[in-house]
């Protein structure tokens, strides 16, 4: 499939106060340069025709984050006032879960989902890998998205390396990783972004390995 042939919708996930001013504030990349790429994906596939999907969390209205009602729970100002094609209220992280969402792409006959907003390792990674599993190519713009840091009981990883190592991983296989400014050139060409697989990411490790070892 080229990027002209395809046929692409814009899901742009829980870009939520609560990620800006809340309880759960991304920290990388900054939260500024991603809202700004990800408005900037909106807008250019609402002009392209591409049909945009906004996804809200919905979490009970006495729960800590995401609160139903609530001001964290509320859209982005900057999302909720651009134009959007389909807008789907979920209860898990991915959004195709307990949502009308896979129905929607199959009568809108999509099969090309391109995903940004937050968290990379969370939502967009559980639906990028829902829909990778549903037979769709999937498109991750990487910097239309972010991370926040963790620290438990398994260890600690900061939000830049959680971030980038999800990116990593969803290249191997699961999506095609890309900036927004390439996201961008691919639909006003019609180029197809590259994609990987598990074994030349392996291989491309190992090379990488020696050449540092030596």
């Amino acid at each position: 499939m080229t990027a002209k042939t395809a046929r692409r919708a814009l899901i742009v996930i829980d870009v939520q106060n609560e990620y800006f001013t809340g309880n759960l504030q991304i920290e990388y990349p900054p939260v500024a340069d991603s809202l700004a790429n990800i408005t900037k994906a909106m807008d250019t596939a609402t002009a392209a025709g591409i049909p945009v999907i906004v996804i809200q969390q919905n979490s009970p209205a006495d729960g800590p984050a995401f609160a139903e009602g609530g001001d964290g729970w509320q859209l982005h100002p900057e999302v909720a006032r651009r134009h959007r094609d389909a807008h789907f209220g979920k209860p898990l992280p991915s959004a195709f879960s307990g949502t009308g969402l896979a129905d929607w792409l199959q009568e809108q006959k999509i099969d090309t989902l391109s995903v940004v907003g937050y968290m990379t390792h969370n939502c967009n990674d559980t639906t990028i890998k829902h829909a990778f599993d549903r037979g769709m190519a999937v498109e991750f713009l990487h910097d239309a998205s972010g991370s926040v840091s963790y620290a438990n009981r398994a260890g600690y990883a900061t939000a830049e390396e959680i971030h980038r190592v999800f990116a990593v991983v969803e290249q191997s296989r699961f999506a095609a990783v890309l900036g927004t400014e390439e996201w961008v050139h691919c639909v006003a060409t019609g180029d197809a972004p590259a994609r990987e697989d598990i074994l030349s990411s392996y291989r491309q490790a190992k090379t990488l390995r020696a050449v540092r070892a030596a």
